[in-house]
């Protein structure tokens, strides 16, 4: 008896859950030659507003976590990831038409990832924080916080740009709403089934898939988005999603490198100062 195989239909990855695009569009995911792999769902203005929604939601239990537990979250990520490498490696080799020695080393690469800004947990706080110089009797100090949502535009790399721009964002207890590679967004929702099956709370990270041109502009706009990354929108019109993001006041981190790097976490908190007054006794 002959196999029937399955064309599966990949959803968006929205509070913890994988709905469908409200508008009901879906794209076709194709290979390098040209031969059909899936569908995809093509998420719309209202999907984009039900991720911000779900992010807020999330938001402030994820800050209130301890760096420890954050990290541990986040190794935990990496774990699922190593289980299902294989996979990974067939749906890069697939959709960037990249032999499986260069997928595998993206896979690693993205699993690294994970890993290295999970060592940073508990500990950017007190690279990023200080105790101040001050004349007087009292102690003055800075920490870092979270800034709140913070919408992220992925690299076209399809696992390891995605995962580049996430981890540093969710470390210091953001939660993000991420518009992945249009044309290569198999890994991306594949990662929303490993997020899913981890210890990730719902919401933390939502993942979008469909046209970056059509979404950006309404995040960028969208007031209860707290900062916006840019860092894959080098073929959008980034500048005018910088405008966009003016009126609201977002901190903006335009297209450039994803390399793992402490500034790409502290990029996106903000710096609290407390004065307090020291015993005279």
């Amino acid at each position: 008896m002959t196999h029937l195989a399955v064309p599966k239909t990949y959803k968006l990855y929205i509070g913890g859950k994988f709905p469908r695009s409200e508008s009901g569009r879906t794209y076709e995911v194709v290979a390098r030659d040209g031969s059909f792999l899936a569908n995809a769902a093509k998420a719309s203005r209202k999907d984009a507003r039900d991720a911000v929604v779900a992010a807020r939601a999330a938001q402030p239990g994820w800050a209130g976590a301890t760096g420890y537990n954050r990290g541990q979250v986040l190794y935990r990520i990496a774990e699922l990831l190593e289980g299902r490498r294989a996979q990974f490696v067939l749906e890069i080799t697939s959709t960037e038409g990249v032999t499986a020695a260069a997928a595998g080393k993206q896979v690693d690469a993205a699993i690294d990832t994970w890993v290295w800004y999970a060592g940073w947990a508990d500990k950017y706080v007190q690279v990023a924080g200080n105790a101040n110089a001050v004349s007087g009797p009292y102690f003055n100090i800075s920490v870092p916080e979270p800034t709140g949502i913070v919408a992220i535009v992925a690299p076209p790399d399809s696992l390891l740009g995605l995962v580049s721009v996430v981890a540093p964002a969710i470390v210091s207890g953001n939660t993000v709403v991420v518009i992945a590679s249009e044309t290569a967004p198999l890994s991306a929702i594949s990662l929303a089934e490993v997020l899913a099956t981890s210890d990730v709370p719902g919401g933390v990270i939502n993942i979008l898939t469909g046209s970056a041109a059509e979404i950006a502009p309404w995040l960028a706009s969208h007031a209860d988005v707290n900062a916006l990354d840019l860092t894959g929108a080098e073929s959008l019109e980034w500048v005018d999603l910088q405008i966009a993001a003016a009126d609201t006041l977002k901190r903006v981190r335009t297209p450039g490198d994803f390399g793992a790097s402490l500034d790409r976490i502290v990029g996106f908190t903000e710096t609290k100062t407390v004065w307090h007054t020291k015993s005279l006794i």
